[in-house]
This record gives C-alpha cells, sequence and structure tokens, in this order.
C-alpha cells in the first residue's frame, strides 16, 4: 500500500506541482528520500502538529526534528536544507552580478538573501560603477532582534570587494517592517563613515518575509 500512495503522490507532484497539495503531503513526498521503506503519513503529521506549519518544520533545530518518532538524523538534515536550499535557488536567480539600478530591483534581491533566516542578519551589498554587484556579505548575524553594526567593519568590507557604491540590507525576522530609531541612526553613521572614504550608500533595505523597505524611497538617507 505504501509504494502504491508513494507512486500516486510522486505522480501528482509531476502533473500538478505543489500547488495543490496539503502541507503534509508536501512533508510526505519529501520524506519519501529519506525513509524508504515507512509510512511518512503520520511522521508529516507528527512534525505538523510540533512545530505548527510547514515552515516551522524547515526552520526547526535538527536535534528538535530528531525528537519527532521517525525521524532521524538524514531526515532532520534534509528538512533542514531546504530554507538554505531555496535561498540558494532564488539567489541563483539573478546570476553573476545583477545589475540593481532602482529600488525595487535592490529590494527584490534583498529578499532572496534572507529567505528562510529566522534571526537577524546584515549584509552590505558593494556595487561597481555600473550598479552591478560585486559581492554581498554577511557582515554580522545577530540575535532574533538585535543587530549591532560598526561602521569599520562595513568599511572595511566595501574596500575589500572595490564597492563604488553600497546598499545596506538587513532583515526583521517575525517583526515590522517599519525602521527603528535604531536602524536610522545606524544607517546615519554608516553612511558618514562610507563619504569619508566617497563611497556612496544609494539605498538602506529591511526585508521581512516576502516583503521590503527602502530608505531611499522613504527619504531617509
Amino acid at each position: 500500500m505504501h509504494e502504491g500512495h508513494r507512486k500516486r503522490l510522486k505522480e501528482r507532484f509531476l502533473k500538478e506541482g505543489l500547488d495543490s497539495f496539503e502541507q503534509h503531503q508536501v512533508l510526505e513526498l519529501l520524506l519519501f528520500f529519506s525513509i524508504p521503506r515507512r509510512d511518512t503519513n503520520e511522521i508529516a503529521h507528527a512534525l505538523l502538529n510540533k512545530f505548527g506549519s510547514l515552515s516551522g518544520v524547515f526552520e526547526a533545530d535538527p536535534e528538535d526534528l530528531k525528537k519527532v518518532a521517525g525521524i532521524g538524523e538524514n531526515s532532520a538534515f534534509l528538512l533542514s536544507l531546504i530554507p538554505d536550499l531555496s535561498r540558494r535557488y532564488f539567489n541563483d536567480k539573478w546570476r553573476d552580478k545583477p545589475e540593481l539600478n532602482s529600488s525595487s530591483k535592490a529590494g527584490q534581491y534583498a529578499i532572496t538573501l534572507f529567505m528562510g533566516r529566522i534571526y537577524e542578519v546584515f549584509y552590505v551589498i558593494c556595487l561597481d560603477s555600473q550598479n552591478r554587484v560585486n559581492y554581498a556579505e554577511m557582515v554580522h548575524e545577530g540575535t532574533i532582534n538585535e543587530s549591532p553594526v560598526y561602521p569599520r567593519l562595513i568599511v572595511e568590507t566595501a574596500l575589500r570587494h572595490k564597492a563604488n557604491s553600497v546598499i545596506l540590507a538587513h532583515n526583521h525576522p517575525g517583526g515590522s517592517l517599519s525602521p527603528s530609531a535604531a536602524d536610522i541612526e545606524a544607517t546615519r553613521k554608516i553612511v558618514a563613515a562610507l563619504e569619508a572614504i566617497s563611497i556612496k550608500v544609494v539605498d538602506h533595505i529591511i526585508v521581512c518575509g516576502g516583503k521590503y523597505v527602502s530608505f531611499a524611497e522613504r527619504g531617509l538617507l
């Protein structure tokens, strides 16, 4: 019965994609590849009951995943791989040296950098003279509500990657898109530090989920 069910679910995916799948069916299908000889339906439901949602499962700590009956090291590894794999996939679609010549493009590019991240991180996107990305470097990874950023570190990053200008970007996981007073003050200090070496900050993007806000569009730079 399990083999027949697996075959039907795989054929349905090939025909319809995942859009019509329920959350537990997505997990079932994925777990086929790490649990070869067991019904994964019950395990999928147990995961959703414990972690609340598909994204909650993928973002869970591997050690916590292994506490669910039926989830071993390989399954925990596979599930934990999904957010990082998704981020690499969407970022790769921009190809090498994408041109970020508008806040809209900068925002969409920044979203790909933060996909699946549950903690606040800060990126410096280094641009050449044609506004093409030289390199996007994570300069800090903080707690879920705090990301202290040091201007000296950002200056060093911009110089190392020969930036003509930069876009700053950080995320507010599970929070508000609105820039905080601390965000605005940190940006002011970074802008001043980079101006001293003739590197312009063209935007600061805050990402929350699949949405973003641009300092440039809001007149905050």
